[in-house]
């Protein structure tokens, strides 16, 4: 039987569960342990397609939790494609035609997302509008488009082609049909944003969690140290974890293939869309947790790890200081990056065996 363990957030749209615990006593005592309650000041609320959930264990916080939901609601608006007055529309629909100027947010979220479409060996392309809305994995009329669409739209993937203006603070897209597509990154962005919020308002222990994206500010209040964040078993039901990892001020991002997906036949196509090919990834991966400083750096790098599977991507977050990575693979194996060795719990019962990369 697969351990439960007890949520101290609602997981409905997750890969990922965190619960209330400490690994080891924090050597410090500080401000951020005072003034704090094991009944947290929380809300949920279903923005931007998932659940939203934020809980602050600090006492008097209501005003911060407004605060938060409120900065998760604007910055959805601005970039949610798809939704009247996004930005990201109004770039997508002068594409070939001039720049559009934008607010500080969405440049800065743009100019991030060009850099790991840079950085990831084109593994990530926020270009890749023209393939997600031609497939639409996640809403009602999703379909397997045909070759000769594919084919047709696969050429405006470049994120090459996005123009940048600093001093105008404009983004351009330079072939018409070109699509902005950040569902890969937003969510992270927005992530770090309430938590600067947060932070802003006074709040030292906190749980944020955008449907995968989840951040752990500070101390748990139980035992004044480490969270102890729980990871899903990405094919079983929602809170059933294989094993846990302590962590505190840290973002935890979960991609995997049964998050969003389309079955057609005994075919199974996920949600995340690889830019080479203009088809999902496809490999022996089943699931990705990215450990990192911030979620929208996890959330990038997420997507741009399952595109280059198990091996490639092994070695592509070894070689990214601070970040840690959780591979699940088909086989139920599970592999940790070199930063975990010590701190990776696999539980017994779980049904998944760790195993380490060979090299060769």
């Amino acid at each position: 039987m697969k351990r439960k363990l007890p949520i101290v957030f609602l997981l409905l749209l997750m890969l990922l569960t965190v619960v209330t615990g400490c690994s080891t006593k924090s050597k410090t005592q500080n401000k951020s342990t005072t003034n704090l309650t094991t009944k947290p000041t929380e809300d949920t609320q279903f923005l931007m397609g998932t659940v939203c959930t934020i809980k602050i264990y600090n006492k008097n916080k209501s005003a911060a939790l407004d605060d938060g939901f409120a900065r998760i609601k604007k910055l959805a608006d601005e970039i949610t494609v798809n939704q009247k007055g996004s930005e990201v529309d109004k770039i997508n629909a002068e594409a070939g035609k001039k720049p559009v100027k934008v607010s500080a947010d969405v440049y800065d979220l743009c100019k991030k997302a060009y850099y790991y479409s840079q950085n990831s060996h084109e593994s990530f392309d926020m270009a890749i509008g023209p393939i997600t809305s031609l497939w639409r994995i996640g809403f009602p009329d999703a379909h397997k488009p045909t070759q000769k669409q594919i084919d047709t739209r696969l050429p405006l993937v470049n994120y090459r082609n996005v123009k940048f203006n600093d001093a105008e603070r404009t983004v351009y897209l330079t072939r018409k049909n070109m699509k902005l597509d950040l569902g890969g990154i937003a969510k992270g962005y927005i992530t770090d944003q309430v938590k600067k919020v947060l932070v802003k308002d006074g709040v030292t222990s906190a749980i944020i969690d955008l449907g995968g994206n989840v951040y752990v500010l500070g101390p748990s209040p139980t035992n004044h140290s480490n969270w102890t964040v729980g990871i899903q078993d990405p094919k079983k039901s929602r809170g059933t974890a294989i094993g846990s990892i302590p962590e505190m001020n840290k973002t935890i991002v979960t991609s995997g293939i049964y998050e969003r997906y389309l079955k057609v036949g005994k075919m199974i196509y996920s949600h995340l869309m690889d830019p080479k090919t203009g088809y999902p990834f496809q490999n022996n991966l089943m699931g990705v947790s990215i450990v990192t400083k911030n979620s929208v750096d996890g959330d990038a790098l997420s997507t741009a790890t399952f595109d280059k599977g198990l091996e490639k991507g092994y070695q592509y977050i070894e070689h990214k200081k601070g970040t840690d990575a959780i591979f699940i693979t088909k086989d139920k194996k599970v592999y940790i990056t070199s930063g975990l060795k010590n701190k990776f719990k696999l539980f017994k019962d779980s049904g998944y065996k760790l195993a380490e990369i060979k090299t060769r």
